[in-house]
């Protein structure tokens, strides 16, 4: 029970050491995460376009 509780213990300085970011940060991130998402997929769409046109073509 003595390691449990020094567990805990240990877990919560580590908890108080964190920085959490902000709303702001949080918003910031999101957008930039769903942009670049975007563009790869657009991207690779674009490539799978090319490729099965190609591929058509040759079949």
């Amino acid at each position: 029970m003595e390691k449990l509780i020094t567990y805990v213990n240990h877990a919560k300085i580590e908890l108080s050491k964190v920085i959490f970011p902000t709303k702001l940060q949080v918003r910031q991130a999101f957008f930039a995460v769903f942009v670049v998402v975007t563009v790869v997929s657009l991207f690779l769409a674009l490539v799978d376009l090319i490729m099965s046109s190609l591929l058509s073509a040759l079949i």
